[in-house]
């Protein structure tokens, strides 16, 4: 396929968790709302569009929200609820698109290249959108263009509640006149270094010699300097495709020692959990996998509310466990997988009332990356000797 004549199409959900609980409670229609942990060391989760007009921004402390929008309705939010209608919405595209990407819990990126042979692909895009708020209820925006970085700008353009679609004469007069804020993967830090740097718009950085950006930025640098240029070559990946993470092991000898069978799910959960929340994803679905001596294999999974807490993980891969073995016969093998992911790791903590579990996950990972990921480990798996084999 020739990827200078792509069509991309980025779906993104606006205000998503608030716009779920106004699904659930209509009374909550044009009323600032801030959904996230309730205490004053809470974060900012999201916040409908009424609350941002006072300066309320997702991540925010929970405080420093309050202190800005007194009036705001504060939702402690309900992780479950939010999980279920991500599936809802996916369901709806899987349906009708060619080749999709859930890139995270509230955006979804469609490769309709061709299509403009059949329907017109504005129009195709159009129905669809249509076909999510009536079988969902949510409002959904959606920017189609030549690749997945101006198809992302371009949602962020139409929102809210709307669609944009920028072609290939007219990817560089639409992003010239935007901020550098909008191009993904610039955050605060590289904000701030390019505007002491005099830039503030996309189309200055475009015309900076992309190995003095390259140079002052490190190794993004270049990406960056391509996104603001309308260049972005990288495919939708099929979401079926998507590698899940997984873990088994073989026994040299057959077992039916249930405390260092539920030990080893528990170390199992524990090292998969970490991968995730290194690579920013979340799961919200477990499998788990046993083989009895005589070569019978059985699998059981769960959906879940989105995850990558391990303390959730390991209550749900042991409850699964309980029910596959249901046979008095030894066990040859047990594996456990987590399959389903989307990046958004920074949802881990937004609905905690506890920061202090937040910070416990936080050091833990951090002595994990610096000393290895045996360095720590819980309690419950300390007395495990097994040589746990990673196959993700």
């Amino acid at each position: 396929m020739d990827i200078g004549k792509r069509t991309v199409v980025h779906f993104d959900l606006d205000t998503f968790f608030v716009s779920v609980e106004r699904l659930q409670n209509s009374s909550l229609f044009g009323k600032p709302i801030i959904i996230g942990g309730t205490s004053d060391r809470g974060v900012v989760a999201s916040c409908s569009y009424e609350a941002r007009q006072y300066g309320v921004h997702s991540a925010m402390p929970m405080k420093m929200a309050r202190n800005l929008c007194s009036d705001a309705i504060i939702i402690r939010g309900d992780m479950d609820q939010y999980s279920k209608y991500s599936r809802l919405v996916t369901d709806v595209i899987k349906e009708r698109a060619p080749v999709y990407e859930k890139a995270s819990i509230d955006e979804h990126y469609l490769d309709i290249t061709g299509m403009d042979r059949f329907f017109g692909c504005m129009s195709w895009t159009h129905e669809l959108r249509q076909k999510i708020i009536t079988e969902t209820g949510l409002p959904i925006s959606y920017g189609l263009s030549v690749n997945k970085t101006v198809a992302k700008i371009a949602t962020g353009e139409a929102k809210p509640n709307g669609e944009k679609e920028v072609n290939q004469l007219n990817v560089k007069p639409f992003l010239y006149p935007l901020s550098i804020r909008k191009i993904p993967m610039i955050g605060k830090k590289t904000y701030q270094l390019l505007r002491s740097m005099g830039i503030v718009r996309i189309e200055t950085l475009s015309n900076i010699p992309k190995e003095m950006v390259q140079k002052v930025m490190g190794k993004n640098g270049l990406t960056i300097w391509k996104k603001a240029n309308g260049i972005d070559h990288t495919p939708v990946q099929n979401y079926q495709e998507q590698k899940s993470i997984s873990t088994e092991r073989t026994f040299d000898r057959d077992t039916i020692d249930m405390v260092k069978l539920n030990r080893l799910i528990a170390m199992m959960v524990e090292k998969l959990a970490f991968e995730l929340r290194k690579q920013q994803k979340l799961t919200s679905c477990i499998t788990v996998k046993i083989r009895y001596s005589n070569f019978d294999t059985h699998t059981l999974q769960k959906h879940i509310a989105y995850t990558s807490y391990d303390h959730h993980l390991i209550e749900v891969a042991r409850e699964l466990f309980k029910k596959l073995y249901n046979r008095r016969m030894l066990i040859r093998l047990i594996g456990v997988k987590l399959s389903q992911l989307v990046y958004g790791g920074q949802q881990l903590s937004i609905f905690s009332d506890k920061p202090e579990l937040v910070d416990l996950y936080q050091t833990m990972d951090g002595i994990r990356e610096k000393y290895g990921s045996k360095s720590i480990r819980r309690a419950i798996g300390l007395n495990e000797r097994f040589k746990v084999e990673n196959n993700g």
